[in-house]
């Protein structure tokens, strides 16, 4: 495991809040000067312990508020079958977050939807439809109490 110090997790922390801080304001906050800050970035980069940069979208503003989750069962979990469902859940735009899971049922799907009429699109038109799917079960999010896209250190 790579291992990181103080100042590495307090760069993390502070580029996990805000990917566009200036590395002269990082190098402030983590009271160091900018070139050893500089290099410290591009070396966790390098690590790829920070894997990217990207913008964190608000779903309710792009009217994709609806979500559900979904057990997923499927007929062969041998490594050819599994292969088959990864790479096929991976290009559903829909899906925001799948998961392999240990115990009752094979995955765990996270899908992001406009509506209940466009959730049952999806899961009728494509996740049923991914390779080796036996059955389904969804459960409907009312309200996102913890939602967060990164993590903290």
């Amino acid at each position: 495991m790579d291992t990181i110090d103080a100042v590495d997790r307090k760069i993390l922390s502070a580029l996990t809040q805000n990917a566009r801080l200036p590395i002269v304001e990082l190098a402030r906050r983590v009271g160091l000067s900018k070139t050893p800050v500089a290099a410290r970035v591009r070396a966790l980069e390098e690590r790829g312990i920070i894997r990217g940069y990207r913008a964190i979208l608000a779903p309710e503003k792009l009217d994709l508020s609806h979500v559900a989750y979904v057990e997923v069962k499927l007929m062969d979990t041998r490594q050819a079958a599994l292969s088959e469902f990864n790479d096929a859940a991976r290009a559903v735009p829909e899906i925001e977050e799948c998961y392999m899971i240990a115990g009752g049922f094979d995955y765990l799907v996270k899908v992001r939807s406009r509506d209940i009429a466009d959730y049952r699109r999806v899961l009728g038109e494509t996740i049923s439809t991914l390779p080796h799917v036996s059955s389904t079960s969804t459960y409907i999010a009312m309200e996102a109490v913890v939602e967060q896209s990164y993590l903290t250190l």
